[in-house]
C-alpha cells in the first residue's frame, strides 16, 4: 500500500506486473486501496461527480460480429431496429440533458461505417441541436474517414467514444469482422483532427486479469479524456447470453475501477454499463475511484432513472458536475 502512495503522487508509472498486485489485493485491503485513490481523484477532479445521458440514436443491423452487443449481425436479442431517430427525439434528450444540469449528452450510432450522405445527414441534427440546446456531444459512430470526422467537428461534436473493450491478445475471441489495430487507427485519427477521445473496455467478457491490464495501458498510451469501463449485462440473443459473470463481485469491480484511476489519474473514469448491477449497495464507494456515470440506460439495456443518480451522487457527499459547452 505505501508503494501505491508513494508511485500515485509523485506520478511514476506502474509496471504491469504492480498493476496485476492491485488486481489482487485481497478484499481486507480495499478499504485501504479505496483510500490512496480517492487523495488521487480528489487531487485531479475534486469532489464532483459528471452524470451524462445517451441516446441510441440508430440502433441494430450492424455488420459487426461482437459479441457481447445486442445490435451485432449475429445478434437474435429483441431489441427495437431503427435507421437514423428523428431529430425530435435528439432533441428531446438535449433538453433532458441541459434541464437536469448534466455534463454530457452522448449519441451512439449502430454500425462501423457510414455513407457521406449519412454523415452529412447526422451532421445538420448536430449543429441544429447545438443551436437549440448547447450540451457537450459526444458520439460513438464506429470508423470514419479523415473528411468525415472534420465534417462532425465543424458540425460542434468534440469528444468521440470509441472503447477497445478488451486487450489486443484477446480480441479475436469476441470479434472477427475487424481488427484492433483498425481501432488503435481511428483513435489516432480521430485524435489528429482534434477530437477529445472517450476510450474504455468491458469487464466480464470471458477475459482474463492479464488481458484487464494490457487493455488499461493501451488506454494510457492513448490518453484519453474519458474513461467508460462497463462490466457485462449478459443480454438473451447474444454470443455471451450464458457468460460466467460470477467472479465480478463488488470487490473485484471497485479494484478495476481504482487501477485505472490509478494508471490515467487526469482522465475521467467513467462506472459505465452493469454499475446497478455488480456494485449494487456499495456503488457510493465507486466514487473513490470514478468521477463520471450514466443516467436513464445503456444503448439497449436500461439503467437508473436521472433523479435516482443524482440522489445516489449527492447522498454519497459527491456533487454532480456541471460543464459549460
Amino acid at each position: 500500500m505505501s508503494k501505491i502512495l508513494q508511485k500515485s503522487f509523485e506520478t511514476e508509472s506502474f509496471s504491469r506486473e504492480e498493476a496485476m498486485e492491485i488486481l489482487n489485493i485481497p478484499d481486507e485491503y480495499l478499504p485501504q486501496l479505496l483510500d490512496i485513490v480517492y487523495s488521487i481523484r480528489k487531487k485531479y477532479k475534486g469532489n464532483s461527480v459528471g452524470i451524462q445521458i445517451l441516446t441510441n440514436a440508430r440502433s441494430g443491423n450492424c455488420s459487426q460480429n461482437c459479441a457481447y452487443c445486442a445490435q451485432s449481425r449475429d445478434s437474435d436479442a429483441d431489441i427495437n431496429k431503427y435507421r437514423l431517430v428523428p431529430y425530435e427525439k435528439l432533441l428531446h434528450d438535449g433538453y433532458t440533458a441541459h434541464d437536469n444540469n448534466l455534463s454530457r449528452h452522448c449519441i451512439g450510432l449502430s454500425g462501423i461505417r457510414f455513407n457521406d450522405n449519412e454523415i452529412n445527414r447526422f451532421a445538420e441534427y448536430v449543429k441544429n441541436l447545438k443551436k437549440e440546446v448547447d450540451t457537450h456531444i459526444c458520439c460513438s459512430i464506429g470508423f470514419l474517414t479523415l473528411q468525415q470526422a472534420q465534417i462532425l467537428k465543424d458540425a460542434g461534436v468534440n469528444r468521440i467514444n470509441h472503447n477497445l473493450n478488451t486487450s489486443r491478445s484477446f480480441y479475436t475471441s469476441i470479434c472477427t469482422t475487424h481488427t484492433y489495430d483498425e481501432r488503435i487507427s481511428n483513435i489516432k485519427m480521430l485524435q489528429s483532427v482534434g477530437f477529445e477521445i472517450c476510450c474504455g473496455g468491458i469487464i466480464g467478457l470471458g477475459e482474463s486479469r492479464t488481458d484487464i491490464v494490457d487493455m488499461l495501458f493501451e488506454i494510457r498510451d492513448i490518453n484519453p479524456q474519458s474513461v467508460p469501463i462497463n462490466f457485462l449485462i449478459p443480454l438473451k440473443g447474444t454470443a455471451l447470453a450464458d457468460a460466467d459473470i460470477s467472479h465480478l463481485s463488488p470487490e473485484y469491480c471497485l479494484k478495476i475501477l481504482c487501477l485505472a484511476r490509478l494508471l490515467l489519474p487526469k482522465s475521467d473514469i467513467r462506472c459505465a454499463a452493469g454499475r446497478e448491477v455488480y456494485l449494487k449497495g456499495k456503488e457510493k464507494l465507486m466514487f473513490y475511484a470514478v468521477d463520471s456515470i450514466f443516467a436513464s440506460g445503456y444503448l439497449t439495456a436500461g439503467g437508473q432513472s436521472i433523479e435516482d443518480t443524482i440522489r445516489l451522487v449527492t447522498d454519497a457527499g459527491f456533487e454532480y458536475r456541471i460543464e459549460s459547452a
